[in-house]
């Protein structure tokens, strides 16, 4: 790959980036600027934004290395990230918005009326997005050792600094600017070079069961196990997206409940479009660079296909484009992350005036960092899969509780966290630390999903039953608020 297509990419982004972040620098002036936009950010341009954000690594370079190495088991990532907005439409867009908080712990004390729930919530809001942002900085470092041939630190450095100034300098605001830009950036730029590509396998003469015969699984392990890890990906993803703190933030800038629940829907119909393209990529991958299954570089599939299969200038400016949505991927998640953790710390320890916030920032970005330069993967979609698991037996059982069941309590809601947070986490830890000695315990040491989600779930319930009397006074008052109709904010006069 030409070096200097590499640079003019990433130099491109960050660039562009950083003038929509000077853009919303220019209109943030009050603290709801800096949290959540004043809550005046309209359905599409709000879908664009989740967009972005919501498509990561995991999504851009992930799932077709996934389907590389799996086959059509893989698919079941696309399906559950796309079918977990579903839920969130369902059961909690709308009542999240009307609760009229900031951030989950704000929703969670409000809720429950308990600042040791609070306290909870922010330690694992805190801890899910640090774990997601990991992931974003190791695709930069995968991103641009292969561009550029530089060390990878520096694509994890680079993204963190880009990520901490525009957050600094604009807050939520000028990142919803900037993640509408970089979805609509990572579309064209997943989607234009894979046409290319299955125009010149067309003029090639390649016939179609010639490509359908490579997406067939592999077979690993029993049809049992198998069977088992795929259930319980899916319960980590569709449950998961219900407690991603990035993506619930976003839903507190709406102007009211129905331009939620439009957003979600909005949110569904672009991500089934995306998700076709890595689906493309994963196959042709398959057919043409089986290589890199074993070269223990899947990851890669997305940025070399293009340049493989069409070679010369065309397929320098195809891949330069690959390059460019690859790093607006690790930008805009990686922002929305920054924000809702910088949300959270600053609201709860630094006062939350805009001054904490962007202390929040800078710290929100160098922990992550330092942990990503110091770790390694190679799977981003299955390390992502992780954060999902985690995330649904921790926050995902508080917020569909908290929303839709009066009689959680704060020791149900802590009790419910905390073993979902054992359970997963520690039987995840196990699991890296046996390894091929976990034997048959190992699928539901690595996939906790299916057992962990349960157990939170009826530890919370449990819990709260046995503790009626700490039931908040004000029950019905919250309750209401949460589900009564809203009516929506007229347009402005023109």
């Amino acid at each position: 790959m030409n070096a200097g297509v590499g640079y003019a990419a990433i130099i491109g982004v960050f660039a562009v980036t950083a003038l929509i972040g000077f853009y919303g620098l220019r209109i943030s002036r009050t603290t709801e600027d800096f949290y959540v936009a004043s809550r005046t950010v309209r359905p599409w341009w709000n879908a664009s934004a989740i967009g972005g954000e919501y498509l990561s690594a995991a999504s851009f370079l992930g799932v077709a290395g996934l389907i590389l190495i799996s086959g059509a088991d893989a698919l079941w990532f696309p399906i559950g990230y796309t079918a977990g907005y579903l839920m969130l439409l369902l059961f909690v867009a709308a009542p999240l918005r009307r609760s009229g908080a900031y951030t989950i712990p704000d929703f969670t004390e409000a809720r429950l009326e308990s600042p040791a729930a609070r306290r909870i919530t922010s330690l694992l809001v805190v801890l899910v997005g640090w774990l997601y942002i990991v992931p974003q900085l190791q695709g930069a470092a995968l991103t641009i050792r292969i561009a550029t041939g530089l060390p990878p630190w520096v694509g994890s450095v680079a993204v963190a600094v880009v990520v901490c100034i525009t957050v600094v300098t604009g807050g939520m605001r000028s990142i919803t600017f900037v993640q509408a830009f970089q979805f609509w950036l990572k579309l064209t730029a997943i989607a234009v070079p894979i046409v290319f590509v299955l125009i010149v396998m067309a003029n090639s003469g390649l016939t179609v069961p010639a490509v359908a015969e490579p997406f067939a699984a592999e077979p690993v392990g029993s049809p049992t196990a198998g069977a088992y890890r795929n259930i319980s990906l899916v319960i980590a993803l569709l449950f998961g997206t219900l407690g991603l703190p990035h993506v619930l933030v976003r839903f507190y800038t709406n102007p009211d409940g129905p331009s939620a629940r439009r957003t979600t829907l909005i949110v569904l119909g672009l991500l089934s479009v995306f998700y076709l393209f890595p689906t493309l990529y994963g196959v042709v991958g398959r057919a043409f660079m089986p290589d890199l299954a074993t070269s223990g570089s899947p990851d890669a599939l997305v940025l070399l296909l293009p340049g493989r299969l069409i070679p010369g200038l065309a397929g320098d400016a195809l891949t330069a484009l690959v390059i460019a949505g690859a790093f607006a991927a690790f930008l805009s998640t990686t922002s929305g992350l920054v924000v809702s953790v910088a949300g959270v710390i600053s609201q709860d320890m630094l006062g939350g005036r805009v001054r904490g916030f962007r202390l929040a920032a800078v710290f929100s970005s160098l922990v992550p960092l330092g942990v990503a330069l110091l770790t390694d993967t190679t799977q981003l979609a299955g390390s992502v899969g992780l954060v999902f698991a985690f995330t649904a037996s921790t926050i995902c059982p508080l917020l569909l509780l908290g929303i839709w069941w009066r009689g959680l309590t704060d020791a149900g809601a802590i009790a419910g966290m905390l073993a979902g947070a054992i359970l997963c986490g520690g039987s995840i830890m196990l699991s890296r630390a046996l390894g091929a000695e976990a034997g048959p315990m190992g699928d539901l040491l690595a996939q906790p999903a299916a057992w962990s989600v349960p157990a939170a779930f009826a530890v919370m319930i449990g819990v709260s039953l046995m503790t009626k009397n700490r039931r908040p006074a004000g029950i019905t008052t919250i309750m209401t608020r949460l589900h009564a109709p809203e009516r929506p904010v007229p347009a402005p006069n023109r």
